[in-house]
């Protein structure tokens, strides 16, 4: 019987580590598969990634681009879509958002976007909206709260 406290491998699967630089006989003693004296032959050689034999390196050749604004405000994106999981007269808020899993990074404010069609009447409270997602909202007999973050 195979249950968690008896687990093996499937026979064959595993293999037993390639021991070099353990004698003649082995097939890889002496100089262990390394070849002849050299940079990559000796201990902690090689050479880093990127490394262009002392030309500049590509990430040095081309200009620098773009910029990340260090005040930039990020929510987590909700389209009306996804209010369809409710039941009709719910009050959806973030801990209601969070419990449905709707909320990718928790802890940001939710900004409610107008993609989709709703039919139920819903109470949303969120920190931002878009004018089309309030307007289906509306028509749908619900109504939208803003508070802020």
């Amino acid at each position: 019987m195979r249950d968690l406290s008896n687990l093996k491998p499937n026979k064959g699967a595993n293999h037993k580590p390639k021991r070099i630089g353990r004698g003649i006989a082995s097939g890889w003693g002496k100089t262990a598969g390394k070849g002849h004296k050299g940079q990559k032959a000796r201990k902690g050689g090689g050479i880093a990634p990127g490394f262009e034999g002392g030309q500049t390196p590509l990430y040095r050749r081309l200009p620098k681009r773009g910029f990340t604004p260090l005040n930039r405000n990020r929510y987590n994106i909700v389209n009306v879509s996804q209010l369809s999981i409710f039941k009709e007269g719910d009050r959806v808020d973030s801990k209601l958002f969070l419990g449905s899993g709707l909320l990718r990074k928790p802890g940001l404010p939710v900004k409610l976007l107008g993609n989709g069609s709703l039919d139920r009447k819903l109470t949303v409270v969120v920190s931002k909206a878009s004018a089309g997602a309030v307007e289906i909202i509306k028509k749908a007999g619900g109504s939208v709260e803003i508070k802020g973050s």
